[in-house]
This record gives structure tokens, C-alpha cells and sequence, in this order.
């Protein structure tokens, strides 16, 4: 049941960006345009759906819950990191390939779909996935991208998604409920998320050269691992490992971190290339197929993992 909903919530977010996509093959827009979205999603809608999220009672059956998440997200890095290092020999991968198996794009997807499939209640486990991939994404992604090997702590710290969910932490141990208006404001704003982050991707996507997609093997070899392999490798640690039996809603919480680690490779990692190497072309021809065939693979993925 729980697949059929995620293809049908999908397959939305897939017809928003195709019109993304058609805006700027129609030339009404252009792919650079898409930046004035992705700092709205960015800086608005995110910390506005990471924040309310922890507008729960801060219960101990709910931070055994947390301590899963985080737990399962911190085992969850560590499989990818090692079946990565275990492969990049035997299969040559690129490091930009390497980056993109092990780093998935677990905020502006998953957060509407979870909200969609399983209740916005459940958005809280994804921020301690977050909280683990993100130090990661600005340390050794970068790293590996730029072959520098300085970490800014600094930057990492005033990330807008790690100082949303500290802020969201504060709140919910503190036991502090924001007023209606101001969590209404941020459900109105937050809703927004999804279909901002697929309209970018459409966007991107309209200025991309397809021919070179369909004649790069590593780019079907780097998807192949990210949406299949390692989410396979992933699925029987995690159903037959009985961390679920470990709390309440045990299994509804590895669901979402399953989620989290199943997703196409992050836009982080192509704005990362960008920014750090000359591979930043072949980075966001990555993400554009793993974010095509996404719509297929998770809602079999998921199957299996229900079986």
C-alpha cells in the first residue's frame, strides 16, 4: 500500500518539474533562473518544515525514537562509505561518482513524500539523517571533490539546515510551543517545498544534453549503485537486523530513514563540483538520471522492503 502511495506522490512532484522543465524549453525561462527558487526552498520553505517538525511533546517513547533515527542513519553513512571504498577500484569509479552513491538527496525529496505518505509527524526522524549526511557533504564530499583537505567546521555550523534543526532541537526539549500563527505561517510556507525543489530540478534539467546521458556508462553505472545496489544491501540490514523491535514504531522510523537513503544522488554534490572541481556537468547529469528513474526504483524498493 505504502508503495502505491509513494508512486502516486512521485509521479505529483514528476509533473511539476516536468513543468519546470517545459518553461524553459518553451524559452519563457532559463536554467539560471531556477536559482531564485532554490533560495526560496533553501532559506524559506526548509527550516520552516525542519523547525515545526519538532513542534511535538518531547516524550521519552519520541526521543528513543530520535536515538533510532540517529542510529540508524549514522549505520546507514557507514555501509554506503564502505561499499563505495570497497568498489571504487574493481568498478574505476570517478570521485564524483563516488559522491553521488553515497550521498543521497534526503531534504527536498523525501520531506513531501514522507509528509504525504506517512503524516507530517514522522518529519522529525529525518532531520537526525540530515544531521548526520550534511557535516559529511562539507567535509569529506568536499574533499573528495576538491582534493583539499582543510574542513571548515565554521561553515558547516551555519549551514541553514543545521542551524534549523539545532534551533528546532532547542524548542522541542525546552518543551517551547511556538504560537498558531506563527507554525501556520510556517505549514503555509513549508508546503511549498516539493513542488519548488521538482520545478528547480525541471528547470536544470531543461538545459541539459541528453545525448551525452544515454552515452556515458558512468552515469548509468554511478545510478545503478545509488538506486539499486546499495538500497538493496540497505533493505536486509535493516529489516533483518531487529533495530525495530528496539522502541515503539520502530519499524515506521527505519521506513523513513530507508527513505532517506534510497533517494536519487544530492543536488548538494553538484553544487559542490561546481564550486570545488570542473565536474560539475557531469555531477548534475548524475542527479538528472538517478532524479528520472527515482520514480521507479523507490516504489519497488519500497515493495520489497514490505514483503
Amino acid at each position: 500500500m505504502i508503495s502505491l502511495l509513494l508512486f502516486k506522490q512521485i509521479a505529483q512532484l514528476f509533473l511539476a518539474m516536468l513543468v519546470g522543465f517545459c518553461l524553459v524549453r518553451c524559452g519563457l525561462l532559463k536554467p539560471k533562473d531556477s536559482r531564485v527558487l532554490s533560495v526560496v526552498a533553501l532559506y524559506a520553505a526548509l527550516p520552516c518544515v525542519i523547525i515545526e517538525s519538532f513542534q511535538m511533546d518531547c516524550t521519552p517513547e519520541m526521543v528513543q525514537g530520535l536515538l533510532l533515527a540517529l542510529l540508524s542513519a549514522v549505520l546507514i553513512h557507514l555501509v554506503m562509505f564502505l561499499l563505495t571504498y570497497l568498489l571504487r577500484r574493481p568498478l574505476r569509479l570517478h570521485p564524483v561518482e563516488q559522491a553521488s552513491v553515497v550521498y543521497s538527496n534526503a531534504n527536498n525529496l523525501i520531506i513531501p513524500i514522507v509528509s504525504a505518505i506517512l503524516g507530517s509527524q514522522w518529519l522529525i526522524y529525518i532531520n537526525m539523517f540530515v544531521i548526520v549526511q550534511l557535516p559529511l557533504l562539507w567535509s569529506h564530499c568536499r574533499i573528495l571533490l576538491s582534493g583539499e583537505r582543510t574542513v571548515s567546521v565554521r561553515k558547516i555550523l551555519l549551514n541553514v539546515n543545521i542551524l534549523s534543526i539545532l534551533l528546532g532541537g532547542a524548542l522541542f526539549f525546552l518543551g517551547i510551543s511556538l504560537p498558531p500563527v506563527i507554525t501556520g505561517t510556517m505549514t503555509s510556507i513549508g508546503s511549498m517545498l516539493g513542488t519548488l525543489s521538482m520545478l528547480v530540478a525541471g528547470m536544470l534539467m531543461g538545459g541539459v544534453d541528453f545525448r551525452r546521458l544515454f552515452t556515458s556508462l558512468g552515469i548509468w553505472k554511478a545510478a545503478f549503485l545509488r538506486l539499486v545496489a546499495i538500497p538493496l544491501v540497505l533493505l536486509v540490514l535493516l529489516k533483518y537486523s531487529g533495530l525495530a523491535r528496539l522502541v515503539p514504531d520502530g519499524e515506521t522510523i527505519l521506513l523513513v530513514s530507508f527513505l532517506s537513503a534510497i533517494t536519487p544522488s544530492a543536488s548538494a554534490v553538484t553544487q559542490i563540483a561546481q564550486v570545488y572541481s570542473s565536474d560539475g556537468e557531469y555531477a548534475g547529469s548524475i542527479n538528472v538520471v538517478t532524479t528520472l528513474l527515482c520514480i521507479v526504483t523507490m516504489p519497488l524498493i519500497i515493495a520489497l522492503y514490505q514483503l
